[in-house]
């Protein structure tokens, strides 16, 4: 019960990130792009949240990724 309750608060605090970044950049651009880039980024942040990444597990699988290369 605990695990799940855990998920359910990362995913909803990655996901008010995820919000809050791409609504900010896409506020860069206009309106329209704001609420979309809000939409994207709460996507992207549940989705991270779920998966139980946080930030620098990602970005230590993107830079193992690209150094195979």
């Amino acid at each position: 019960m605990k695990s799940r309750i855990t998920r359910a608060v990362n995913r909803a605090k990655y996901a008010a990130i995820g919000a809050a970044v791409g609504a900010g950049i896409g506020g860069l651009f206009g309106r329209s792009t704001a609420s979309s880039g809000g939409a994207l980024g709460a996507l992207v942040g549940a989705t991270l949240g779920e998966k139980g990444l946080t930030p620098s597990l990602l970005a230590e699988k993107v830079e193992t990724a690209t150094d195979d290369e």
